[in-house]
Formats: structure tokens, sequence, C-alpha cells
């Protein structure tokens, strides 16, 4: 059976198998204690490719539920996470040797009754292609391994979905096809809409993560997708990127949606749109405001996950039934917070409440501000005009913020046509200092949130969009004003935060990136091409830059506060 061609350009893999530790298969069967373990096994698929798996199971030969990790990464572990990214907070002592790259433990879930199916995804290392990448033919091929693996004798039909970042990308694409055999899926963290979420943040190129990953994900030993030609050839959203979103809605199938605060421009609003909008009777939200490895493999996690599986594919009584459907972390700062529950996402009991500013004080405040004034920043640096604007407001009483900010912004750039914006939201306590959290699941300095907008993209899609969330539509350029301000709707993604009476809400107005950590290092960057001289920003009058903030009423009847984790 010869493979289906794919609608995409290839082009020669980015590296061998071999120079990344990987070996042709060998098919055969290993063993360890209580375990049996069948290597290099390789599953046709319905369009001719194939996916080479490795199989752990209970010795006993009883039916199990089966957990599918399906990635890019090898399932040998070339990179482990300890040793690509060491400062991640996932402890070895977490992780057996037998633990792939973000990936399940088979040492604890065989013994647990189930089979464990590490995947390499058609077309990468030794699996047959062409390789392609969050598309719809690799969701089909998904599906075909699922029913594959929902038939073995040594399965019990139930099959469940687990894994991070890719391994969750992929779980919303094939559980929106609904294969018969999927019983659940536990998304931990993955983009749902590779164009706003990764390649184009507000519609400006991402130039560190993005290039990035396609090395990691092009070990082969035929052609794979062109990522890099396809995202210079697609610089809007066109039904080429609308084949890398997921059809959200059509998943129906129990979910634990993992989400975190942190993961901000890669798996934050992704994870969180995809918990809102699937069509699940039965679906779990906990969002966390730690590193996101680290909780995927925290044991109290795992034992979450267990029981999530337990109900759902072992067919057991379990916690899960008394879960509240929505779990989120009220940040202080990195390493400590509360908790609250609600029974949806967003929050049904927020309110938006809005912040004008005042350039000429660099304040926000609750009341509209009369008097036109203007800040200039310079939008690449300059010794002589400042780099960025900064507006603040101190909170009189407590105040917790959680869900969805949005960034109205009157602005020009007199010498250039177009101009990037890059918004941040710190704390400052009550000491005068920036309170730090945890950052793209490395670092542990980073902002309350993020916003980014390209000027040309600013016009929204009105079927997508909320008061509380801006979607873009990113199908065409338009130039600023000739004469004056420019209208800019920025949206800044999710997050929860506690402020204390006397905190301050700290915003940040800036043409580069808000953070910047040495290269290597891999998060979210944007090496802008096209910010030069000047840019102003309008406030007062007739020109109401403001921030809307979802707040939680000390008071709310529906969502519960409770201390723990």
């Amino acid at each position: 059976m010869s493979a289906h061609p794919l609608p995409y350009p290839l082009r020669d893999p980015r590296s061998t198998p071999e120079s990344r530790h990987g070996a042709p298969p060998a098919p055969r069967q290993e063993t360890r204690p209580g375990m049996l373990i069948d290597r290099d096994v390789e599953v046709p698929t319905r369009a001719g490719r194939t996916v080479q798996i490795d199989v752990y199971r209970p010795e006993t030969g009883d039916p199990a539920g089966v957990l599918i990790a399906w990635s890019p990464y090898g399932k040998h572990d070339p990179a482990p996470i300890g040793q690509i990214y060491p400062a991640s907070g996932a402890k070895p002592e977490w992780m057996s040797d037998l633990t792939t790259f973000e990936g399940p433990d088979p040492v604890f879930w065989v013994p647990r009754g189930y089979a464990v199916v590490i995947a390499d995804i058609p077309g990468t290392w030794y699996a047959k292609g062409p390789a392609s990448y969050v598309s719809p033919e690799e969701a089909e091929d998904f599906a075909d391994l699922v029913e594959w693996a929902g038939i073995q004798p040594w399965s019990n039909g139930r099959v469940g979905l687990t894994g991070v970042s890719y391994l969750t990308v992929a779980q919303w694409r094939v559980a929106g096809l609904n294969p018969p055999h999927l019983a659940a899926i536990n998304p931990w963290e993955g983009w749902s809409d590779t164009y706003r979420e990764v390649a184009r943040h507000g519609g400006i190129p991402e130039t560190s993560f993005w290039p990035y990953i396609w090395e990691r994900w092009g070990a082969s030993t035929g052609p794979i997708e062109d990522l890099e030609r396809e995202d210079r050839e697609h610089p809007f959203f066109d039904d080429f990127w609308a084949s890398k979103a997921a059809d959200l809605e059509a998943v129906t199938v129990p979910a634990f949606v993992v989400a975190s605060w942190t993961d901000q421009g890669l798996h934050t609003r992704g994870t969180l749109e995809g918990f809102r909008r699937i069509s699940s009777p039965q679906k779990w939200l906990y969002v966390h405001g730690a590193k996101k490895w680290a909780e995927y493999y925290r044991p109290e996690m795992v034992e979450m996950q267990a029981a999530f599986f337990d109900h759902f594919l072992l067919g057991r009584s379990t916690e899960v039934t008394d879960w509240p459907p929505v779990r989120l972390e009220l940040r202080e700062r990195y390493g400590r917070g509360t908790f609250v529950e609600g029974t949806s996402w967003p929050l049904p009991d927020v309110t938006y409440r809005t912040f004008h500013l005042d350039a000429s004080t660099g304040t926000m405040s609750t009341r509209p501000v009369q008097t036109e004034s203007t800040a200039t920043y310079h939008g690449l640096g300059d010794p002589f005009v400042p780099s960025r604007v900064v507006f603040e407001h101190r909170f009189e009483e407590a105040s917790d913020i959680v869900g969805h900010a949005r960034l109205t912004l009157y602005a020009e750039a007199p010498d250039a046509p177009d101009m990037d914006v890059f918004v941040g939201l710190f704390k400052r306590d009550t000491g005068g200092e920036i309170v730090p959290f945890a950052y793209y699941a490395q670092f542990e300095d980073g902002p309350v949130a993020l916003g980014w907008l390209r000027a040309s993209h600013r016009e929204l899609d009105p079927e997508r969009s909320t008061d509380y969330l801006p979607v873009l539509a990113h199908r065409r350029g338009l130039p600023l004003e000739a004469d004056g301000a420019t209208r800019l709707d920025i949206e800044i993604l999710p997050s929860g935060t506690r402020f204390a009476a006397g905190e301050s809400l700290v915003l940040v107005v800036q043409g580069h990136d808000i953070k910047h950590y040495p290269k290597p290092l891999v998060y979210a960057r944007h090496e802008t091409d096209i910010n030069r001289g000047p840019q102003v920003l309008h406030t007062g009058g007739r020109f109401d830059a403001r921030l809307t903030v979802p707040e939680l009423p000390a008071d709310a009847p529906v969502t519960r506060r409770r201390d723990g984790a």
C-alpha cells in the first residue's frame, strides 16, 4: 500500500534518526518486573503511512485500559526533559528510565492495569511518511492507531490520550474525529490554533520557538512537511492555517483539561479555548501557576490523572465525579497561591472593570480621563527616547483578577507604515518591587500576562470576538491612519492573580518583547523588523485608552474559594 500524497510542500528531513541516537527498527519483546514491552511495532494507517510504537503492558495478559502518547520527539527519548530543560522543575525521582519526553511513565501506569503506547508519528524517525504536522491527515493516522489499539487482545477496548504540548495538540485534532474506541482525553497544555497561538502572536511572526521546534520534529528517513516555506508563504490566516486549527466544537469525549497561566505565548490561550469550546458533556478544567512539565509529573497531579483515567478507562468509582467543573489558582507570587472553584470558564461571577489610561501621569483610574495627552517611546530603543511607557493602578482593596483582559490603545508611528506593539501586565508589591511568576516552563521572573499586536492586523473577527476577548481576523493588512492615532484592540492572555490592598497592577507598553533572555534559551521571541522611530500613545478625551480586566468579587455566589493545591 503506497502512501496517499499530502497537499503540502515537502522537503528533505532536517536530520537523520541515527544523528539523534535512533536505531533502525528491530521488533522484539522485552520484559521488566510485571511488564511486557513490545518494541518497534509497525501499525499501518488508511493512507499507507505507518506509526512505529512501543507497547508497555501487564505481563498477566489481562485486557488493559490503553493510554497513547503521540509524539514527534522520538519514543527512544533522545532529549530528556532534565537534559535539555534543566530549569523545568521536573524532578528525576518523579520519572523512571522508561519515561519519554512529555509522555507518561509506564512504571506508574502498567501496574495499575494500563497498556501504554508510545508512538513515533508517521514520517518521523523510522515510521513511513511523508510527515505532516498538526494536519487533518495526521489526525486520521492517529485515529487509525486509536482503533488499532482498541481491538488488540491486550486491550479492554477503551483508549485514552495523554501527554504535554504537541502530545496535546494532537489530542484536540483526533478527538474531533471521535474514533469509536476513544474513551477519554487529558489535554495538558497544548495550543489549538497554530497561527494565533504559536506562529503569529497578534500577527507578529514568532522567531524563536517556532523555528526551533521545526528542528525538533524533523528527524526522518524520508520527506517531511516544509513548515519553513509554508510559514513564509502564508502571512495571513488562510485555508492553510485553518487546516492547522482544531475543530474544537466537534470534540465530545470526556476530557480532563490542564492549563497554566505561565505558558504565555505557547499553550495558555489554546488550552483554555480548548476547554471553553469543546462540546464534551463531561469535562473538567484545572489551571495552575507553576511550570507545565513539573506539574505533569508531580506525584499529586499524576494521581489526579489516574483518578480520571481509572474512571473512564477502567470503569472504577473515583473522586472524579466529585470534582468541581473548574478549579483555578489565584497566584500571589511564584510558588504561592490559593484556589477557586467554579462552574464554567470564564468564571461566571467575574465582572469586567475598566481602567482609563492617563499618559500625563502614568496612571490608570476607574474614571474617564478628560484631558488629552501623549506619551512617546522608541520602537526599538533609543538612548534619548524612553523604550517603554508604564501605567499603574494601586488597589485600595484586595482584588482578584482572573480571566481575559483587553487593552484599547490609540497609537501612531510617524516614521513607519506599520508598528508592532508589545504589552505586559505585572504586579508590584507594597514595597515597590515587581512580583515574579513562573514563565514559559523554565523561568521564575515572568509577568502576570502578555499581549501583542501588529497594527496592520488589527481588524477583528466579529463572529468570534466577545466583549472580553478580541479575536483578530488576520485576513488582510490595514495601513495606519494617515493623519493621527489608530485604534488598536489588543488581546491580553488569560491570567489569575491576587492583589492585596496597597499592591499595584502595572501595564507596560513597548516596541519589543517584554521579557528578554539570552540565546539559546527558548521562549516566545519576536525579532521585529518593522518598528522604527518613535511610537506615540494618545490618552484622554477623544482617545479613551483603557484596560479592561476581569475581577472576581469577594462575595461571588457561584465561585467557591478554598486553600490548598
